[in-house]
């Protein structure tokens, strides 16, 4: 029997519940933190044949750890709610901001090296670098990562919450990959383009045509994402049956008592 009534939890269970939420929230809180500030920092080449055929696969190093903020919310949201999850997307968003003072102070403090007016950076053999050239891709970087993960986030949670209320509670495997596929859709072709247009973060290489650049990018990234939600399905699906025992949570309760 699953326990509904919060006043009569075991404490223990209520522990539980507290670090696992934390932990989802913290692998959430940390993979937004290290995307935003790798960025656009590397374009990854993945690029692969098909006989003959070179088919163009690049990816910018921010995408790598996003799947996992995905497979959190959708966690989050199965075991504790549409609330919670979208909580912690706020959460998110004022990480976002966080990261970006921190990066910006970080350039204001003494000593602030001489700037190259042809690059905006300082020399290459100063020490100062590294830092300065993963500022200035931050900056450029993180307008379009914030609109895109607000728009995407609350895609992924309020299309995870329609198709569970639609289906009443079954096809976990529907609402887990439906809200992923459809919200990265939306990520991949906002942060995209809201970078190359609006931030200007990324020229197209010589010799490119800039439309089919730009469309290889936002396949490219679609793709990597679409494949880690297919990907996550099984996880998904052990980890909610374990979690739901392990927390004694029951996370179809108000669908069933609908069908009673």
């Amino acid at each position: 029997m699953f326990e509904t009534d919060n006043s009569k939890l075991d404490d223990k269970y209520k522990k539980r519940r507290e670090v696992v939420f934390l932990i989802l929230s913290g692998f959430f809180l940390g993979s937004l933190a290290m995307l935003n500030i790798l960025g656009i920092s590397r374009l990854i080449d993945l690029s692969f044949y098909i006989g003959n055929i070179k088919i163009p696969f690049k990816l910018f190093i921010g995408v790598l750890p996003y799947p996992i903020t995905f497979l959190c919310t959708d966690f989050i949201s199965e075991l504790f709610g549409r609330k919670r999850a979208n909580m912690v997307v706020w959460i998110g968003l004022i990480l976002n901001f966080w990261v970006l003072f921190i990066v910006w102070i970080g350039g204001k403090l003494p000593p602030v090296p001489e700037m190259l007016p042809s690059t905006s950076l300082p020399p290459t053999d100063d020490a100062n670098y590294v830092f300065f050239a993963i500022r200035k891709l931050t900056f450029g970087a993180v307008g379009a990562s914030m609109i895109a993960y607000l728009t995407a986030q609350f895609v992924d949670v309020s299309v995870f919450h329609a198709l569970k209320k639609i289906t009443k509670g079954k096809m976990l495997w529907l609402r887990n990959n439906g809200s992923t596929l459809t919200s990265q859709m939306v990520d991949s072709i906002s942060v995209v383009l809201i970078t190359f247009f609006y931030t200007k973060a990324f020229k197209v290489p010589e010799g490119e045509l800039e439309s089919e650049y730009i469309i290889m990018l936002i396949l490219s990234n679609y793709v990597f994402k679409m494949t880690a939600a297919l990907l996550d399905t099984i996880p998904f699906y052990i980890g909610v049956k374990f979690l739901s025992k392990y927390l004694n949570i029951n996370p179809i309760a108000e669908y069933s008592e609908e069908s009673d």
